[in-house]
């Protein structure tokens, strides 16, 4: 999901960057997977042949952000080079910082909390939008725009049938659970909500679980979900809101009722040179942004996780019935 950042030394960053894309052969970028022509989105004398390298991280819906941006500048002229899928907000973060990528799509909460540092999210999706617009701006030169509907927030899930034998439906209740039958709140978490303060250590201290009495087994985020849903390795699991799987698998999200996890709305985030150099980018991409809501990124990401659809196609199809682009 949003995976945790800490700032290294420029020339530990430079070189993580460099090594990565050395190692999956994208020194430069590759080629844009599918080619698309113009629909709406009509060439824009200002970008044409204007390079431009999009990053995503390594999980299927940024996977899915990054190609529409692709798509969608390919259309409007520009020389898109493709880098996406790159391990990590802490690499693609150093990336965009050092000139590696030109644009990707980032979640406010991480920018807030994650990269700027800030220990209590801002309680409102446009709240917290405009807080980590100008805080990073003033920082670092990061321009954020077209803040999507989209809120991919952390949430914990269970199977229709433990909320029905446990009674669960919000976070206390969970909390509850954890003090009075432990082994009845069995907690599946993924590696990086076991540790971030927007995950599980967070959750637990605004709820007040006392985390000795969890029964919590760290797993790699793609076995959250079976496992949930099976309700035999665990009754409960950390899952991204707008996952494809939850529907897929049946799951029930629990309610944050406390309001401790961030929003995580998806912008486009530029360095301030690259966006002041083309600001056409932005208007070229705001309508994408303004269909991107939550049913709409998760059908999207069913597509891939559950039918097993390449990204790129989902990303490109979703274009050319919007009417986007269209496809060559």
């Amino acid at each position: 999901m949003r995976s945790g950042w800490r700032r290294r030394g420029a020339t530990l960053a430079v070189a993580a960057v460099v090594m990565l894309v050395s190692a999956c052969g994208l020194e430069s970028g590759s080629a844009v997977p599918l080619r698309v022509g113009p629909g709406s989105i009509q060439p824009v004398p200002e970008l044409d042949g204007v390079s431009i390298t999009v990053g995503s991280k390594d999980f299927t819906e940024q996977n899915i952000l990054g190609y529409l941006i692709e798509f969608a500048l390919s259309a409007a002229g520009a020389q898109v080079r493709d880098l996406t899928n790159i391990q990590g907000s802490n690499s693609v973060r150093d990336a965009q910082l050092h000139g590696q990528i030109d644009i990707s799509y980032e979640y406010t909460g991480t920018g807030w909390m994650n990269y700027l540092g800030n220990e209590t999210p801002i309680p409102s999706e446009t709240g917290q939008f405009d807080a980590v617009r100008d805080a990073d701006l003033a920082a670092h030169d990061i321009v954020w725009t077209d803040m999507a509907p989209m809120n991919n927030t952390y949430a914990l899930a269970m199977s229709k049938q433990t909320a029905q034998e446990t009674g669960v439906t919000t976070l206390s209740d969970y909390a509850k659970l954890v003090d009075t039958d432990p082994d009845a709140a069995a907690t599946c978490v993924g590696t990086e909500f076991n540790v971030r303060q927007d995950g599980y250590p967070g959750m637990a201290r605004k709820y007040g679980i006392d985390t000795g009495k969890v029964h919590k087994q760290i797993v790699q985020d793609s076995v959250v979900f079976q496992a949930t849903a099976d309700g035999k390795q665990c009754r409960f699991g950390s899952v991204a809101a707008t996952d494809g799987r939850i529907p897929a698998l049946g799951l029930v999200l629990l309610e944050d009722d406390l309001g401790f996890f961030p929003k995580y709305n998806a912008a486009l985030v530029m360095r301030k040179s690259f966006a002041d150099a083309h600001p056409q980018v932005a208007t070229v991409m705001a309508p994408i942004s303004n269909l991107l809501n939550n049913e709409t990124i998760t059908e999207l990401n069913r597509q891939v996780d559950v039918d097993g659809h390449e990204p790129a196609e989902v990303a490109r199809d979703w274009m050319v019935a919007q009417g986007f682009v269209t496809a060559r």
